[in-house]
């Protein structure tokens, strides 16, 4: 749920970065940060543990406009991808006001992303959320890499009726990483804008 600081004149948006173990999540978020300039962005934050890494930032878009006279800040947010750290997922997508669900291309890590997307739909429901009703997109990354799963597969998998807004991308380099943000961000805030949630 958007926080608004009235004081800042800010509404503040939560964006959760969603996926399975190394499909790229925290690249998507270290490219984003370095590319955002130094005035427009808060301190990258790495909550580490002995076997999980949590990435946040914030930043203030300056080409995305105002609702009603206020800014919009975005949050980002990354969850551990190993299954084993639900309960951090979990906690991670409290508040969320949309998901990025980065699925890895990769033939080895197509079952991973299967289950991946289903923990998502669980954990959303479970904190009350439907995901038919919130901002989200697919991001079909390590399309560059030569093992990719053909796009149709993964899209009958992942996006059946290819009812949700989705992109190819190369976290890497960068591919699509703007693209797949911005596409989460304009959804948000037409979610916001409409004040249906």
């Amino acid at each position: 749920m958007a926080f608004i600081n009235y004081s800042a004149r800010e509404i503040n948006c939560k964006l959760v970065y969603y996926g399975p173990g190394l499909c790229g999540k925290t690249t998507n978020l270290k490219h984003i940060y370095e590319k955002t300039a130094p005035t427009a962005k808060g301190k990258m934050i790495s909550l580490a543990t002995e076997t999980e890494r949590t990435l946040f930032f914030d930043f203030l878009p300056l080409a995305l406009g105002e609702i009603r006279g206020f800014k919009t800040r975005f949050h980002l947010y990354t969850v551990p991808g190993q299954v084993f750290y639900d309960a951090s997922r979990k906690l991670i997508l409290k508040g969320v006001d949309g998901v990025v669900f980065v699925a890895d291309s990769q033939e080895e890590r197509f079952e991973a992303n299967l289950e991946s997307i289903e923990n998502l739909k669980q954990n959303l429901k479970e904190q009350g959320y439907d995901i038919a009703k919130i901002p989200w997109v697919i991001q079909y990354n390590k399309r560059d890499l030569p093992n990719a799963v053909p796009l149709q597969k993964l899209r009958e998998a992942l996006n059946p009726g290819g009812k949700v807004a989705e992109f190819e991308a190369s976290a890497a380099t960068g591919k699509g990483v703007y693209e797949t943000l911005k596409a989460l961000a304009k959804l948000v805030l037409a979610d916001l804008k409409k004040g249906t949630r």
